[in-house]
């Protein structure tokens, strides 16, 4: 790919998908039939390069709509936004969800990552190849963490084709066998007729059901409701989860009805600096696993003489075991719109935006109309609850890069740039979002603003302990008879979690944190689940990830899996982790196959590369790349 334009023409599918994002062409210069009019001059062109962050929207208009990004795709897109295509098509290859290469238009993602991999991922992705084969027009992909992991092993099928056309249209189409030609790999002819854009969740799957939703994905069985991923569901001491199961996730009225926006009438009447004190008084950190205090980064942004300010919501979690913002956005997404708006507010923010997981679909279904309720009603837009205050969010999707729940990373993507995080400083509270001031938080952040306003900040830092106060969502899979999210006081210790969740006979290990997270011992179940409690004890607590593993689990199946993602998701920024990851996958692979002195060297190779990405990498990627296969060896002996 070229800095250049090439000769590479659109199809009528893909000119139809990019003009549905940004409008017709108004020049033969952004790719419209030529006019010798517009010819000596270009105009627009200023405007175009302010619309460089509708880059990843548009390469998901093409992707859903075709199925691939061809070249000629690609070149258009640019034009539109005078974008150079070498930028672009790095932007394109960034992403798993994403291919610039010809491929069918379903795709059926197998999840092979830690609780699937447990769970007979491997087997299953073989059997549907297997049953689907090369004829079928359906490509079988093994994908990193679906944040499916209660319901282990999961898949996602995606079916390119026209998200508007009508589910009755889109089926005559398929009657008359008018789906078009097909390109190598069983894409669409360049002339076909598309059919109706769908996806389909299957987890648990099985080599029958996840058949059966790759070939009919509009057909496939309903999802499970939110309740079903919580098996506290209904009980009415819960603080953040006691919403799901009891209230219609559809319904703004509903929502109200069992205490919704009672939190923002509150914040009105605190103002913005009460909010803030609010929630430094109640002790609030960030959930994501960096604990830093919301409050202080909430006051450093509001304080910033720049304008305008920015809220991002960060639901992208991509780490290995996490799903409990999945749950929560799915089952009460009313809350998240709410707490954004509290947030905005507090923190001088007239727009914000939600940064979604590709691999959410309902999430971002439940979000959408939340979303458009909210506006209607008057709760989102210009004067919010007539109290002429400007609030409005929009979603962004991710696609597939789980290096992108880093903030500044995050900041580039939604910029339509490579993932990449940025050297700190300037902070984001500085300079993040297109330069700004911005407040970034993941899900359970904000949704612990609520209830933070509702009962009070004294009576909310009384749940916990001192210094980890409120409630804690923990994401619980694995080996273990009620895997699922549970919410309890910071402080349970990891042994009573595990009482919850029926933990089964011959534990082996349960790994804290997820894939940048560490093992402990089934000796070491009085652990106290606090941020505090797990560092002394030498592990972390991350995002709230707890993975059980009995003896079945081959362990150093399960370390090579984890160094394996490591290398997958690894920017490429920085060598440290370039090449970091490269090399501690490479001796993994060593070690299976060895034994006695010659293991014993490439172990102390791991440690020096270990040692290197945690002091030298410019992220938290490479920093905890190293984290768990450490564990691994010294707490439970894994290669002895």
């Amino acid at each position: 790919m070229d800095l250049r334009f090439g000769d590479s023409k659109p199809t009528d599918d893909e000119r139809a998908a990019v003009d549905a994002l940004l409008g017709p062409p108004e020049s033969s210069w952004e790719g419209a039939d030529r006019c010798d009019a517009d010819l000596r001059w270009a105009r627009g062109g200023r405007e175009a390069r302010d619309r460089r962050d509708l880059l990843l929207p548009g390469l998901h208009a093409l992707n859903d709509r075709v199925g691939w990004i061809s070249e000629g795709a690609l070149d258009y897109l640019c034009r539109r936004l005078t974008v150079p295509p070498a930028e672009a098509y790095g932007v394109a290859t960034f992403y798993a969800m994403f291919s610039v290469r010809p491929r069918p238009a379903t795709v059926l993602h197998v999840c092979t990552d830690l609780a699937c991999t447990t769970a007979g991922a491997s087997e299953l992705c073989a059997d549907a190849e297997a049953r689907l084969g090369p004829q079928s027009g359906v490509r079988v992909e093994r994908s990193p963490c679906l944040g499916l992991c209660e319901r282990a092993p999961a898949a996602l099928v995606v079916r390119a084709g026209d998200p508007a056309r009508p589910p009755f249209e889109a089926e005559a189409v398929q009657a008359e066998g008018g789906s078009g030609g097909t390109v190598p790999g069983g894409g669409k002819g360049r002339r076909g007729r598309s059919t109706l854009h769908a996806t389909a969740v299957c987890a648990p799957a099985t080599p029958d059901t996840a058949v059966h939703a790759a070939t009919a994905p509009e057909r496939a069985p309903a999802e499970p409701a939110p309740a079903l991923a919580v098996p506290q569901a209904g009980d009415p001491a819960l603080t953040l989860l006691h919403r799901i199961g009891t209230t219609d996730p559809a319904s703004l009225d509903d929502y109200r009805a069992h205490g919704g926006y009672t939190a923002l009438r509150r914040a009105f009447a605190l103002g913005p600096a009460g909010v803030i004190r609010e929630v430094t008084d109640a002790g609030l950190v960030g959930r994501g696993g960096a604990a830093f205090p919301t409050g202080r980064k909430w006051q450093a942004t509001a304080a910033q003489p720049d304008h305008p300010h920015y809220l991002v919501c960060n639901a992208d979690e991509s780490e290995p075991g996490t799903f409990k913002d999945r749950v929560l956005m799915e089952g009460d997404p009313y809350a998240l719109v709410e707490a954004m708006t509290i947030t905005g507010y507090a923190t001088g923010a007239h727009k914000g935006y939600l940064y979604l997981r590709g691999e959410y679909p309902r999430a971002l279904a439940r979000l959408t109309h939340a979303i458009a309720q909210a506006r209607t009603r008057g709760l989102l837009g210009d004067d919010v609850l007539g109290r002429g205050y400007a609030f409005d969010i929009e979603i962004r999707r991710g696609a597939g890069a789980y290096i992108c729940g880093e903030e500044t990373a995050l900041f580039n993507s939604i910029e339509g740039y490579r993932g990449e995080p940025r050297s700190k400083p300037p902070f984001p509270v500085e300079k993040g979002l297109f330069g700004r001031p911005t407040v970034e938080n993941n899900v359970e952040t904000l949704v612990n603003v609520l209830p933070i306003l509702t009962m009070g900040a004294e009576a909310y830092a009384a749940i916990g302990t001192p210094a980890s106060t409120g409630p804690k969502l923990f994401c619980v899979s694995g080996t273990v008879a009620r895997p699922g999210v549970y919410e309890l006081p910071f402080g349970a210790t990891l042994g009573e979690l595990l009482a919850l969740a029926g933990v089964r006979d011959n534990l082996r290990a349960v790994l804290l944190g997820g894939a940048a997270g560490g093992f402990v011992r089934p000796d070491e179940l009085d652990v106290p689940l606090t941020f505090e409690g797990t560092r002394e004890a030498g592990t972390t607590l991350g995002s709230g990830v707890v993975m059980a593993f009995d003896g079945t689990v081959p362990l150093p199946r399960l370390l090579l899996r984890i160094a394996e993602f490591f290398r997958d998701e690894s920017c490429g920024q920085c060598v440290p982790c370039r090449v970091g990851t490269v090399r501690q996958e490479e001796a993994l692979h060593r070690i299976a196959e060895r034994t006695g002195a010659e293991a014993a060297d490439d172990i102390a190779l791991l440690r020096e590369v270990g040692r290197a990405m945690r002091d030298a990498s410019i992220c938290g990627l490479g920093q905890t790349a190293w984290n768990a296969v450490e564990s691994a060896i010294d707490r439970l002996g894994a290669y002895e």
